[in-house]
């Protein structure tokens, strides 16, 4: 992969960072605070990086329409903001990679749909992370994934054309952007994926069930459905 990539763009919630447990705290925080279950780590994992709403839907069911979405939204918020990275931690294999890339002087950075008052504080908790280049939040430009502008604006940062860079991510919507940037796209298998059954028809070029995995892909297994 190294001899191929000369830039590198990661997803985050879910690719980078196993980020599930300290949402599912805040979500399960909600609970207590207004007398619901506890949803269990089975159930909130396969939501976690699909944001706020999702997992309030998760929680509350048809309870929901009982309560103010945006103050439920807010009260998340800022208890996620106080336990940012309780739990979270790069996935297995993740630190590594990015050592890997980095001795190659292949330059790298993130493309999320998390907004930038979360994406920024969250990455500075993670030294492993700071040699990345840009970090492009859901609301650093009007658009976001499954768009490809926040791509092409990382490929522009990344000094790379958006052709020579590899995209990894968890959710139909990383590789559609990806896609449409013209960026070799990688499912990154380890993450929140809901259904293995769907991942063939995102039609990415790789499927890879380990971060080091990637190491060992060359030129003739591209467009493999998973390694």
């Amino acid at each position: 992969m190294l001899s191929q990539a000369k830039g590198v763009l990661f997803d985050l919630d879910g690719t980078l960072l196993d980020t599930a447990q300290d949402l599912g705290a805040c979500l399960n925080y909600l609970m207590d605070k207004y007398g619901f279950e506890h949803v269990s780590y089975e159930q909130y994992r396969l939501v976690a990086s699909d944001g706020v709403y999702p997992l309030l839907d998760l929680g509350f069911a048809e309870q929901l329409v009982h309560f103010d979405r945006e103050q439920l939204r807010q009260e998340f918020l800022d208890y996620y903001l106080d336990n940012i990275a309780v739990h979270s931690k790069p996935f297995d294999g993740i630190v590594e990679l990015i050592d890997a890339i980095e001795r190659q002087n292949v330059p790298w950075g993130v493309v999320t749909n998390k907004p930038a008052f979360l994406t920024d504080p969250l990455m500075l908790q993670y030294p492993e992370f700071k040699q990345s280049i840009i970090n492009v939040s859901g609301d650093t430009l009007p658009q976001r994934k499954p768009d490809p502008a926040p791509m092409l604006l990382a490929s522009e940062a990344l000094g790379v054309a958006s052709k020579d860079i590899w995209y990894f991510g968890d959710a139909e919507r990383d590789i559609q952007a990806g896609r449409r940037a013209d960026m070799t796209t990688v499912i990154a298998k380890w993450g929140y994926i809901k259904n293995e059954q769907e991942l063939a028809r995102w039609q990415a070029n790789y499927c890879v069930a380990h971060p080091l995995h990637i190491l060992g892909i060359d030129d003739q297994a591209k467009d493999r459905p998973s390694l």
